[in-house]
């Protein structure tokens, strides 16, 4: 069995990208894009070529967030969720999340197409797949959803996986693409039509108004008629609650060397999830790409051993000469599993957000900035009510509300008994743990090095206790999501301030 250890790299982040500076002074806008994922970077394309001028600015650098370290699939087959969708929001909202999908597919070829951008682009058949008699009940009913909501595919018995599944369930013409290499020509487009953009440039604070003002780490400012938070956690939540209405996992992936790559793109239907879809590397090769072991953020006592984990599966079911990438993302769901998409409330209609894409960003992320971008140009969109973040569904939302919030509760108690994972003197180079520094509970991390961090575990967002995550070398927050570096910076959030730091 391999044994990993760090540090991980993502295949869509292995290649020379241009830097930008962090912003520097105040600045004017029409509309200010909070986030440089796919949601960011398309809405800002998209507003640009209607003549607005844009500013962009990013906490870190650019597509260094989800959209870098995601599996890439363009699809409209988010796993098994349109049986659900049409018991929870009807046949017609069902339908509409499926074409609102479908849209962003067609966007996003249409794109490529019109900038010539070589990104690995290709199309291909998405399918769930089955290996139990549970899971073949779901896959049952999740055909009838497609049966009645039109659905370009169905059950098949044929499907082109090295080993036996019981049932699978297939949409046709879907896709699979590099993410980094079609955004950064769309970057380029910002560029070429004097968009400013800023990187290592935190937006802590919005400033409501007829003008809203973003306020950034710096001090520094950006004004504007419109603001876009694209920033995949909400930073801001404007009294909305939006903490208690979502919840946190992180995903784990490795690319592997392989004689036995399949075309199409795959999920299965039970837990653990696992997602299989392949794609090539610079010199042309295949590689393989396996996705799952998702957990809770910060709810993992070994995130380490996920990798391991999907190792195993990669060798028994197809056979592994290498395994030269292996990264981690995080995303968020929502309460009822749809994205929160528009204006922040119904007061400040010139704020928007974007957020929830339950682990199917290319799409909805994509669906996401048209939707806005019309709502800031005056233009007509038909989902644009379908994904509001006014939409409350009583029973639903408040059963998964309550046991969403008993979690968050729990991780927040657990955290305060004066506990401890390692003893100081027993860090290795590379290790981080919760330890007593001076009677005092401190995380603690020895870099490769030798050298000692020493910070407060407790997140700047809303006080829970942090837990060390040894496979990205980070402290992450199990209440809301928020990771921090082993020095203390803010790696995602909600949280916008660093840890306190400790004296050691």
């Amino acid at each position: 069995m391999n044994t990993f250890q760090s540090d991980t790299k993502s295949l869509w982040r292995d290649l020379e990208m241009d830097s930008f500076p962090a912003l520097s002074e105040n600045m004017n806008a029409d509309v200010t894009v909070i986030g440089s994922g796919i949601t960011g970077i398309t809405a800002a394309y998209s507003l640009v070529k209607q003549g607005y001028k844009v500013v962009m600015i990013e906490a870190g650098r650019l597509i260094e967030g989800t959209t870098g370290h995601t599996t890439a699939k363009i699809t409209s087959q988010h796993g098994v969720n349109y049986d659900y969708f049409i018991d929870t929001f009807g046949e017609d909202n069902a339908k509409r999340y499926y074409e609102a999908n479908e849209e962003a597919l067609k966007f996003i070829e249409s794109v490529i197409k019109e900038h010539n951008i070589s990104c690995d682009f290709s199309r291909q058949d998405a399918y769930i797949y089955s290996t139990t008699d549970k899971g073949d009940e779901t896959l049952q009913k999740e055909a009838k959803a497609y049966e009645t909501l039109g659905i370009d595919g169905g059950l098949t018995d044929s499907i082109p996986l090295p080993f036996p599944v019981t049932s699978a369930l297939k949409m046709n013409g879907q896709a699979h693409f590099h993410p980094v290499k079609y955004l950064l020509p769309l970057v380029a487009y910002l560029k070429e039509n004097n968009t400013p953009i800023f990187e290592n440039t935190r937006a802590v604070d919005i400033i409501k108004g007829e003008q809203p003002k973003v306020l950034t780490e710096s001090g520094h400012s950006v004004t504007s008629k419109y603001v876009v938070m694209a920033t995949h956690y909400p930073f801001k939540d404007f009294e909305r609650g939006f903490f208690a209405r979502q919840h946190i996992e992180r995903s784990y992936s490795i690319a592997v060397k392989t004689t036995d790559i399949p075309e199409g793109m795959y999920i299965n239907a039970e837990e653990p999830k696992r997602s299989i879809r392949y794609t090539m590397n610079e010199d042309g090769e295949k590689l393989l790409i396996i996705g799952g072991e998702g957990h809770p953020t910060g709810q993992h006592e070994n995130p380490l051993e996920s990798y391991n984990t999907l190792y195993s599966y990669a060798e028994e079911h197809f056979g592994v000469s290498d395994v030269p990438y292996r990264w981690s993302s995080q995303d968020i769901m929502t309460l009822d599993m749809m994205p929160y998409i528009g204006p922040v409330n119904d007061k400040d209609t010139n704020i928007f957000m974007a957020t929830g894409f339950a682990k199917w960003g290319m799409t909805n992320g994509t669906a996401a900035s048209l939707i806005i971008s019309d709502l800031i140009s005056g233009n007509e969109n038909r989902y644009a009510d379908l994904f509001t973040p006014d939409r409350f569904h009583p029973g639903e939302d408040t059963k998964n509300a309550l046991k969403e919030n008993a979690t968050v509760g729990k991780e927040f108690f657990k955290g305060k008994f004066n506990r401890k994972d390692a003893e100081l003197d027993e860090l290795g180079r590379g290790e981080g743990a919760l330890v007593q520094a001076d009677k005092e509970k401190a995380g603690a991390y020895k870099d490769l090095d030798g050298n000692l961090n020493l910070v407060k575990p407790t997140c700047t967002h809303m006080g829970c206790d942090l837990a060390w995550n040894n496979a990205e070398r980070s402290w992450d927050c199990p209440c809301h999501g928020s990771r921090f570096e082993p020095d203390g910076s803010v790696i995602e959030g909600p949280a916008t301030k660093p840890l306190e730091k400790l004296d050691d």
